[in-house]
């Protein structure tokens, strides 16, 4: 999109840095001029008081069945607050390089640096990774270190210290991080990327989202998965489900999740003209949890929910709102269907397999866990303290904290009109049956940049498509395993313009294939062989 632009830009650059000036482009990294490297902090657009590589070295690495030479540069960006941690980054600087760059976003409270030799969210089993189609590949740890023997993505101790809660929920680290890579990209091979593009999944979605709004012109092409995008809105949710989930009898154990689960696939699986275990048709999935009533609402076993525990998957699936206003202007999280969360396969995401307790269980579910740690570390920064004190619909004198978070975490600002006009391209994936980032929300953020930009902008640069039975980031064994080369159908929307045309996406765990519809639309069944795509059509 900026290849003039980045010309120019290399140019100045050439003009300011004698090192440059005297190199030739070259397609191999001058991975020796690097170690120890000071980088100015000068050439960072937000505050730091810069940076130094740690470390450079050759290696290989197998990525995509490849064996590929590149160069593992580690460096540390210093904050300006001596007591904020470094940001730890990483990137690999292949030989072969084919002009272009990859920032890989994170996932839950991130800590640590995503591998490099990684794909992007929901990648075709066949897809070559972006280290493997030589791209120049970058990511850091947002700015802070998981603590030892701590569950991974899930320490937010960080959130004490005001630029390292910035640096990751603002996402001040990333536009940190983008610039040092590419400072250093120019050194190892004597000119900029021609293009930048940046993928991520949950966190790492809503990173992707934060850099296409807040620094329009930085990405070229942009993947976001599963986008945990109002993130305090969704926090506060977590905490009154926390809150429901811990009442005495109110917990369904994993047989009971499993019995909920297996009842809403009979119920509804039908609904889009063929049985195949995915629910295609969610608009035209109604199902009432009261029919797996116990006699008398009594629990009295494995074969039935009680009162209590119809309560709780009830407010699962319901809109949570509160009584209140916060400062980003958001008023609920919109709750789960009744098929996330509930499939005794990957209970971690959903309800977990027990109740919620103070100290919190790490057995209890991933989202129960993250509201923990933010009561703990971003709202009352004090690590004793009880969670399951804090009612999300009550807060008392937490209110104003709440309200400034909002600020921080809800990253609601839709205006991506300027990465439009640029010339960037959004592709936007979420799965229908994902058990820890809602697809309701990610339906909310679409149809709010719809509203806002209207039909012909937003088809000009963003595809959202919604995946029947995908669940967060493929973990576990969903019902549906999804698989798109993404990267490549962005390569050509960024390069020559021409947007997806009839996608088909995979399931990477079973020989099936379906359309990749656009949203709101959905694969209806017509007739011929149920595993294949060309027996769908997408209905609306």
């Amino acid at each position: 999109m900026r290849t003039l632009a980045v010309l120019a830009t290399s140019v100045l650059l050439l003009g300011a840095d004698p090192a440059l000036a005297t190199t030739p482009p070259r397609n191999a990294p001058s991975c020796a001029s690097l170690t120890q490297l000071r980088i100015p902090a000068s050439v960072i657009s937000l505050p730091t008081t810069g940076g130094r590589v740690q470390a450079a070295a050759l290696t290989t690495s197998v990525v995509s069945g490849q064996t590929i030479e590149h160069c593992q540069v580690d460096a540390d960006l210093y904050p300006v607050d001596r007591s904020a941690p470094a940001i730890k980054m990483r990137i690999s600087l292949p030989h072969g390089w084919n002009g272009r760059a990859m920032m890989f976003g994170g996932g839950g409270y991130n800590g640590t640096i995503p591998a490099l030799t990684g794909n992007v969210p929901f990648a075709a089993a066949d897809a070559l990774a972006p280290l493997a189609r030589r791209y120049a590949v970058f990511a850091s740890d947002s700015g802070h270190q998981q603590g030892p023997g701590t569950v991974p993505s899930l320490d937010g101790s960080f959130g004490v210290n005001d630029e390292a809660l910035r640096n990751f929920a603002a996402g001040d680290a990333l536009k940190k991080t983008h610039d040092a890579s590419l400072f250093l990209i120019r050194r190892a091979y004597g000119h900029g990327p021609a293009e930048t593009f940046f993928a991520g999944g949950s966190t790492g979605g809503r990173e992707a989202l934060i850099v296409a709004q807040r620094w329009p012109r930085a990405f070229d092409g942009v993947i976001s998965g599963y986008p945990a995008w109002n993130n305090l809105a969704e926090a506060l949710y977590l905490g009154h489900l926390t809150q429901v989930l811990s009442r005495p009898g109110a917990f369904p154990d994993p047989e009971k999740q499993k019995l909920l689960y297996d009842t809403v696939i009979s119920a509804c699986d039908g609904v889009d003209s063929l049985r195949d275990g995915v629910v295609s048709n969610l608009r035209g999935c109604h199902f009432d949890p009261r029919v797996l009533r116990c006699p008398d609402g009594a629990d009295t076993g494995p074969t039935c929910l009680s009162d209590a525990q119809i309560g709780a998957v009830t407010a699962m699936s319901t809109p949570f709102r509160w009584p209140y206003r916060v400062a980003s202007g958001e008023t609920e999280y919109p709750g789960f269907p009744f098929l996330s969360g509930a499939d005794m396969r990957t209970p971690f995401l959903g309800f977990g397999t027990t109740a919620p307790a103070n100290p919190m269980p790490v057995t209890s579910g991933y989202g129960m866990q993250y509201w923990d740690q933010w009561v703990k570390h971003f709202l009352t920064r004090d690590p004793g303290f009880n969670s399951l004190d804090l009612d999300p619909r009550r807060p008392g004198k937490w209110l104003d904290r709440i309200s400034e978070l909002s600020t921080i975490q809800d990253r609601n600002n839709v205006d991506l009109g300027p990465f439009a006009r640029s010339g960037g391209k959004l592709l936007l994936l979420h799965g229908a049956a994902d058990e820890l980032v809602s697809h309701r929300s990610t339906n909310d953020y679409y149809e709010r940049v719809h509203d806002l930009l209207g039909a012909r902008t937003t088809e000009s640069f963003l595809r959202y498509y919604l995946v029947p039975g995908a669940n967060h980031a493929n973990f576990g064994t969903p019902s549906f395993a999804a698989g798109w080369d993404s990267l490549s159908a962005l390569e050509r929307w960024v390069a020559s313009g021409r947007s997806p045309r009839n996608p088909v996406v995979a399931d990477v765990t079973h020989d099936r294939t379906r359309p990749l519809c656009e949203y709101p639309g959905w694969p209806r069944y017509r007739a011929g062989d149920p595993d294949s795509a060309s027996s769908f059509t997408c209905a609306r």
